[in-house]
Formats: C-alpha cells, structure tokens, sequence
C-alpha cells in the first residue's frame, strides 16, 4: 500500500529543512543569518528594521547579524536612495551568484518533476497544497507567522 501523502509531506518538510541547514552552512551563515539573505534575496534591499520585524528579532539582533553577514561578504551596508537618515542592506552579487547556485538545481529539479504531470494533475497537486497551506497557516501561533512574512 502506498504511503499517505500526509506522511510524505511530514518527511517534505524534514527534507526541506535538511536542505536549508545544509544550505546555511554552505554559504557560512547561521540559522538567522540565512532568514535576512533569504529575505533580501526575494525582496532586494532592505533597511535592518524591516529585517528586524520581518524576522521578529530585535534590532540590536538584526545590526549584529547584519555585521556578521557584511564581514562574510553576504551583503553590504548601501545609503537608502531618497532618505540620507537611512541605510539599507543589499546582497551582494557574489554572494546572489552563489545563492542560486545552490538553489537552482533544486528548483529546476522540482519543476522537472512537474513536467511528468498534465495540466489537470498539475491543477490538483496545486489544489492540494494550497490547502495544506492554509491548514498550517491556521494551526501556526499569530507571533510565529508574524515572524515570517514573505
């Protein structure tokens, strides 16, 4: 008989945290550290307070996080374009280039798989995880969501 999908979607989400970790040591960052590069590297430059909300740390973390990121070469500290007050935080283009080194293979391997699927198993598959989703986003505590937003 086959597994459950809900069983394969628990060991998904192991493997899918096994990949971050592994990825975090690859680019020498720690758990935290990862969180911010992922979040410029979806989102572009940011300053460190909306790092900061957007991880749901302080902002004394975030300033020590960001150093550790700059003295790795992962980002730079840039002036924001229209307020000389402000600051924003920009990956930088060799540590971008080796980011998606990393995650491309991954992604072009997910959609390969997809590729064995018509459109209409495609539409379901969607279906189901949007529904998956929505059933983790209502079991998630309110301060751990906030924690994440993308």
């Amino acid at each position: 008989m086959p597994r459950r999908p809900t069983v394969l979607l628990r060991e998904l989400i192991q493997t899918s945290a096994d990949f971050e970790a592994a990825f975090g040591e690859e680019l020498s960052v720690n758990a935290t550290d990862l969180d911010a590069m992922e979040h410029l590297l979806q989102e572009g430059p940011l300053g460190p307070s909306e790092l900061a909300r957007r991880l749901g740390i302080t902002t004394a973390a975030m300033t020590t996080a960001v150093d550790r990121l700059v003295d790795l070469g992962h980002v730079t500290r840039e002036p924001h374009p229209s307020d000389r007050r402000a600051v924003r935080v920009v990956p930088t283009d060799s540590s971008r280039a080796k980011a998606m080194s990393i995650l491309m293979p991954m992604v072009r391997g997910l959609d390969a798989e997809l590729d064995h699927f018509d459109e209409d198993e495609q539409r379901i598959i969607t279906e189901y995880l949007e529904r998956i989703l929505t059933a983790y986003r209502a079991h998630t505590p309110e301060p751990s969501r906030a924690r994440r937003v993308r």
